[in-house]
């Protein structure tokens, strides 16, 4: 070399970006950068589609005000489906229409006791969630 700058090397560049942002792949999922190891000690952990795809489900039932409504008393109380149509103001079909969606959910469930069905909410964990997020969201407290 006889002192002359040397030309610009467009593909050594590249190799020192490379280097620069090295990616890793977590999951099936490349991070471009690495800025630090959370992210990917957390998609290690990650739950599959399928289980955000139930979670979603369970937020999209609870995101129409009517369920909302008809949970919120069932998380409360136990109630029939007539007077869950007296509390929500609705005709008693669409209240069963709503309360067979929440309890196909695993939210609700219900006993029956002669002729009457007697609605409440489920023992599950997922139900307990539910209501812990309604309370909160609403800032109200449970009356057992």
């Amino acid at each position: 070399m006889s002192g002359r700058i040397r030309a610009f090397d467009p593909a050594e560049f590249l190799n020192i970006q490379e280097i620069r942002y090295m990616t890793k792949i977590i999951n099936g999922i490349e991070l471009p950068h690495k800025h630090h190891d959370a992210t990917e000690k957390l998609l290690q952990e990650r739950p599959d589609a399928e289980t955000f795809t139930d979670v979603s489900g369970v937020f999209a039932l609870i995101s129409d005000a009517t369920r909302l409504r008809i949970l919120w008393l069932l998380c409360h109380t136990e109630e029939c489906v007539i007077n869950i149509a007296a509390a929500t103001e609705m005709s008693s079909p669409a209240v069963s229409h709503h309360l067979r969606l929440l309890r196909q959910a695993g939210l609700i469930k219900s006993r029956k006791e002669g002729k009457e069905v007697y609605y409440t909410l489920a023992d599950s964990e997922e139900a307990q969630l539910v209501h812990t997020i309604i309370d909160a969201t609403f800032d109200m407290n449970c009356r057992k």
